[in-house]
């Protein structure tokens, strides 16, 4: 299917196309990352609140991708396709590993700035592969972005509902003004 029929069909001319709804998670993401990245050596209570929240975003991100996305993506793209969500998925298990890992540690202890910047680096690569290469085969296969938007923004209202009821988020955290 051309680009052009794909944009005819509307799925990714509005603001709960997936790929826009998961682009936008991935600059919230990279934000906290450089947010932490600026944060003061000894301020720990900001470290720990910036990876905190890092983690509650990554986790819900990967929960939506691993859900909804790649089981499309696994429909909608040719075989060739499907090597990148196969990477993706193992990915997607680093990730999850280095956030169970910074779950069990805190602010000021050894590794826990090492293991933060592992983590950021694996998801710059993964974000960077992952839009260039996925999303781009995405806007050109006959996948329903439009649709699959519609339930992704559904399911990471759900998530983040059962978050705020466990009172997740740190209190005084502002790192959404960042």
């Amino acid at each position: 299917m051309e680009a052009k029929e794909h944009v005819q069909t509307g799925t990714r001319s509005t603001p709960n196309d997936a790929l826009t709804v998961l682009e936008a998670q991935h600059r919230a993401v990279e934000k906290l990352f450089k947010a932490f990245e600026r944060a003061a050596d000894d301020d720990l209570e900001a470290k720990a609140a910036l990876a905190q929240r890092t983690c509650e975003e990554l986790s819900i991100h990967t929960i939506l991708e691993e859900e909804l996305l790649y089981p499309a993506a696994q429909e909608a793209l040719p075989e060739s396709g499907r090597m990148d969500v196969e990477e993706a998925y193992i990915e997607h298990f680093l990730v999850k590993t280095l956030v169970a890992k910074l779950e069990t540690m805190k602010a000021g202890e050894k590794g826990f700035d090492a293991t933060f910047k592992v983590l950021s680096e694996l998801v710059g690569h993964h974000v960077e592969e992952e839009e260039e290469d996925l999303f781009a085969q995405l806007c050109k296969s006959k996948c329903d972005l439009r649709a699959l938007g519609d339930r992704i923004t559904k399911r990471a209202a759900e998530l983040q509902s059962k978050l705020d009821a466990v009172g997740s988020r740190l209190v005084g955290d502002r790192t959404d003004m960042l």
